[in-house]
């Protein structure tokens, strides 16, 4: 006896399916559902769900459980139970998947007369699905085209090994018969979040602005419905792998932010459940603080004694703090942050943006958010000579100029110095930030122009 009949068009639109063989994707499985979000793509699902398990061995099946569960990660833990087996059916009822399980099966082809809407109908076996379907229908083979002509395949069953959604089925074992909570556990990839910043940055009175803003993204293949989230800053290990290094931290802080910890992580709960469907998009402020201390600031870096034919932007750098005193007073989760100033109309407009990493409380940051379009800086190598056979002296000038309106200091730092590099002589004292890198801190006229020589005694 046939299980029901399928529908397919050769546009390969979603089939319809008895609503008494699988259950409407509306009508969740799900239980009450918590989920513990990380920074790393990574999650932790718990789904605690009221089953009705007979006594002894039974096969119960979780459907709604994330389409990139890890089946490795997963326990089940309720009174008197035992998990004896479990299987996770990842293959998602789909036409294409249809067609691909019909190989070396029996269809029926629904052919429609255009002209008269007179229906034929013809069995054909399917040969090879394979990026078109080709059929065996008679003595003959064909190809079934989407030639736009009217015709559908009819299915005679849903194959047992396609699911309408994820579904977990796990073999138990219980020690007595009825109802009771039972509680599955598993991570997945697919759920991440990340922080984005707003700031509003008022350049003439040295404050701004900055909103905090958690974005969820879901991406796991299942919705999470009404779910008490937790999301956690930090990136707990899987393994290995290279986080490549976020720039912004010039020095780091050393004050205990105001919330929970778990390890050496921050958490951020929610605080209301909420529901987070599958493919999108979530935003949820954390962080509103008005009023702190920022500033503008030019940062240039020159690698190894290096001449530029033309004279190249400084770096337009962000500067501010999230001490509690005298910064953001928190915490900043890994993200980007976006700064907005006013205009002459009063209207905020898009100056930069910049990425930070996972950064304690206390800390100083300098954000580059763009190139100058005034200021910029020609360094040129003077003269250079060999001391002896292994030394070098090398003098290098260094012109900064400044086509803003008013004032402003440059932060020149000269790069890729080896550590028995020695400065001999310089226009003005430098400060050496390490054995690699030497910096000057040098104030550029309005409308002018300011230049600092320096030579350098250096193996190379």
């Amino acid at each position: 006896m046939r299980a029901g009949w399928l529908l397919l068009s050769t546009f390969l639109a979603a089939p319809a399916i008895a609503q008494n063989e699988i259950p409407a994707p509306s009508q969740s499985a799900q239980g009450e559902v918590a989920v513990t979000i990380y920074n790393n793509d990574l999650a932790l699902v718990q789904d605690t769900r009221q089953i009705d398990l007979p006594s002894g061995r039974s096969r119960q099946e979780f459907p709604d459980v994330s389409a990139q569960i890890q089946p490795q990660t997963v326990t089940l833990t309720g009174s008197g139970v035992g998990i004896v087996e479990q299987n996770f059916d990842f293959d998602l009822l789909s036409p294409q998947a249809l067609m691909q399980k019909a190989v070396g099966e029996t269809i029926t082809l629904v052919r429609t007369n255009p002209a008269s809407g007179a229906e034929s109908r013809e069995r054909a076996r399917v040969l090879a699905a394979n990026g078109g379907v080709v059929l065996q229908i008679g003595d003959r083979i064909e190809v079934l085209r989407d030639d736009g002509l009217p015709v559908r395949v009819i299915f005679d069953r849903v194959p047992e090994n396609l699911r309408a959604r994820p579904t977990l089925s796990v073999t138990v074992e219980s020690d007595r018969g009825g109802r009771r909570p039972l509680t599955l556990t598993y991570l997945t990839p697919g759920l991440g979040w990340q922080a984005d910043y707003v700031a509003l940055f008022d350049e003439s009175a040295g404050r701004m602005n900055v909103q905090g803003w958690i974005t969820l993204t879901n991406n796991s293949g299942t919705p999470y419905n009404n779910a008490d989230l937790l999301l956690v800053a930090g990136d707990p290990g899987q393994g290995g792998g290279y986080v490549p290094p976020r720039r912004g931290l010039r020095q780091a802080g050393t004050e205990t932010a105001d919330r929970e910890r778990l390890g050496d992580y921050y958490l951020y709960p929610l605080p209301e459940r909420t529901t987070v469907a599958n493919r999108q998009t979530k935003q949820v402020s954390f962080l509103d603080v008005g009023n702190t201390p920022a500033a503008r600031a030019y940062e240039f870096r020159n690698p190894w004694l290096g001449t530029a034919d033309e004279a190249r932007s400084a770096n337009s750098v962000l500067r501010f703090s999230s001490s509690r005193e005298q910064g953001l007073g928190d915490a900043l989760p890994a993200g980007t942050v976006r700064v907005y100033q006013r205009d002459a109309r009063g209207n905020p407009q898009f100056v930069g943006e910049s990425q930070i990493g996972h950064t304690p409380m206390g800390s100083e940051l300098g954000l580059v958010t763009g190139q100058a379009f005034d200021v910029k800086v020609q360094p040129v190598v003077e003269r250079r000579e060999r001391i002896n056979s292994s030394r070098w002296r090398t003098t290098m000038r260094y012109t900064l100029t400044n086509a803003r309106p008013q004032a402003v200091t440059v932060d020149l730092l000269q790069s890729g110095l080896w550590g028995d590099t020695r400065i001999v002589e310089e226009s003005q004292p430098s400060e050496l930030r390490s054995a690699d890198e030497a910096l000057w801190r040098v104030q550029v006229p309005a409308n002018g122009e300011a230049t600092v020589t320096a030579t350098f005694d250096t193996r190379f």
